[in-house]
């Protein structure tokens, strides 16, 4: 049994440590793509409509980075409460060492969901519509941009209370008999 926690230990590290390596790359995939259809608006006759579609684009990156952050978050406590808090001898602690570094230094280095570079590139995303749109255009897409805006703010804000509420679960699913 002990062999297989260790298997599991490093498994699920693993993991993690690929979901960290993918996040970047998706992030650059996801703007690399977007600035493709942005370049493609500027330089055709498309009517601002067709920022639609890099904004799925920025949406769809950005819903699949949150995805792989809060994944990775989650396995990140059950480690911590499996393993870390299980009260085994020499049991590793990065888990815990890295929730206590993000309390004691909060916003000291990059957002995990690269929202600063989301809300620049929104913008920039809502430019055509704002500089050749017709009204009802400008209407309908600043509407859509605006909800992605929220989306983008709401996962930051979920993403601030994420470890110390799955934490939380991942005790009281270890007390439970």
């Amino acid at each position: 049994m002990e062999n297989l926690k260790i298997q599991e230990f490093a498994s699920i590290r693993a993991s993690i440590r690929e979901r960290g390596t993918l996040r970047p790359i998706l992030f650059i995939a996801t703007v690399g793509l977007w600035a493709i259809l942005i370049l493609w608006l500027f330089t055709s006759e498309a009517i601002p409509l067709a920022t639609i579609f890099p904004l799925l684009v920025l949406a769809a990156g950005f819903e699949a980075l949150y995805a792989l952050h809060v994944n990775v978050e989650r396995i990140g406590r059950y480690l911590q409460v499996e393993y870390e808090e299980s009260g085994l001898p020499d049991a590793p602690t990065w888990e815990t060492r890295s929730m206590q570094y993000g309390q004691r230094f909060r916003g000291k280095g990059p957002h995990p969901l690269f929202v600063g570079f989301f809300i620049i590139l929104l913008f920039a995303n809502f430019l055509p519509v704002a500089l050749s749109g017709l009204p009802p255009e400008q209407i309908g897409l600043g509407a859509a941009h605006l909800a992605f805006a929220a989306r983008i703010l709401l996962a930051r804000q979920r993403c601030a209370v994420q470890r110390a509420e799955d934490l939380e679960r991942f005790r009281s699913l270890a007390t439970r008999p």
